[in-house]
């Protein structure tokens, strides 16, 4: 049996082994896969693993072979599910692998919001500190403690990140498609009553059409001035034109982003130069014990495929 992972590098760069999948068959690696190789490292494969390729109805009409679809993630919007479900091919996402990996990542662009932390350090390394006992005083900075969080979703990571606000001392507001959600210290409101009384508003959605472009300039416009967006889920549940227009006004006051809609972020984007914005490359989901488990994750869901017990599997099949 032939197993393909399209774009291996991003899971596993050289630091943890593919020992989990090569018990299954013969595994090769490819450390990314552009369009115009997709039918051809495709073509004779039995499984094909993916990160971030996608996979579309071209792409899935080039698979003569292929009985399984792992991704070795938990979103799922970079693939046709509905069309592999017409051709009868499964497709299983890894969900949960990276919830403390994520939750840590929303702390980290919020406190870098808060305290300035790079700028600082910058300072100090460039010698404004030798002269200058106010440098403290130069940014702004603020305590967390007293803050009204509101989490957007309330799946694992948005439940992690709760608990995490809460040690914070901060109050958690959250909305949910699934009224029957509780959690101690929480309060579950109305997205509206959510954007009217958050200080930071912190998304934990998944991509679909229902969601795509949800934060716009009619829910910015219900938020409090001055409010903080923090989105570690997908950059598409953003309009980037209308957080770039309310950045640039104040409205919204900073942008913790570790997603865009496009990536790589393209230099044409509408968020290169926005102020008051902290931008990093979809790290949430990668610190290496994140990817141990992901790949173990993708070999367990690839056991159960075999053994005709298919687990997360995204499409009903």
């Amino acid at each position: 049996m032939k197993i393909v992972v399209l774009d291996g590098y991003t899971m596993n760069p050289g630091d943890l082994g593919w020992a989990a999948l090569e018990a299954f068959g013969d595994v090769v690696v490819y450390d990314d896969t552009p369009p115009e190789l997709f039918a051809q490292r495709a073509a004779d494969a039995d499984i094909v693993l993916t990160n971030k390729t996608p996979i579309k109805q071209n792409e899935l009409g080039a698979m003569k072979r292929v009985k399984y679809i792992g991704l070795m993630a938990t979103g799922f919007d970079r693939v046709d599910v509905a069309a592999a479900k017409q051709m009868g091919i499964p497709v299983c996402n890894i969900p949960g692998y990276a919830t403390t990996s994520v939750a840590q990542t929303v702390f980290a662009l919020l406190l870098e919001i808060a305290h300035n932390t790079s700028a600082y350090d910058r300072a100090v390394k460039n010698g404004e500190w030798e002269d200058n006992l106010e440098l403290c005083c130069k940014l702004p900075l603020f305590e967390l403690a007293g803050l009204t969080m509101g989490i957007v979703g309330f799946g694992g990571i948005g439940r992690k990140t709760a608990q995490i606000a809460r040690a914070f001392d901060m109050n958690v507001l959250a909305s949910t498609d699934y009224p029957d959600e509780r959690e101690e210290g929480v309060d579950f409101v109305s997205m509206d009553e959510l954007l009217a009384r958050a200080d930071v508003i912190s998304l934990h959605k998944p991509l679909n059409a229902q969601t795509r472009g949800m934060i716009d300039s009619k829910a910015i416009a219900k938020m409090k001035d001055g409010v903080i967006l923090i989105n570690t889920a997908r950059g598409a549940l953003i309009d980037e034109a209308a957080l770039r227009e309310a950045l640039c006004s104040g409205k919204v006051a900073a942008a913790g982003l570790d997603v865009v809609a496009v990536e790589p972020m393209r230099a044409d984007s509408v968020l290169h130069g926005a102020k008051n914005t902290v931008i990093t490359p979809h790290i949430g989901w990668a610190p290496r014990q994140a990817r141990a488990r992901a790949l173990q994750m993708s070999a367990d869901n690839l056991k159960a495929f075999l053994d005709g017990k298919t687990q997360n599997c995204v499409n009903g099949l």
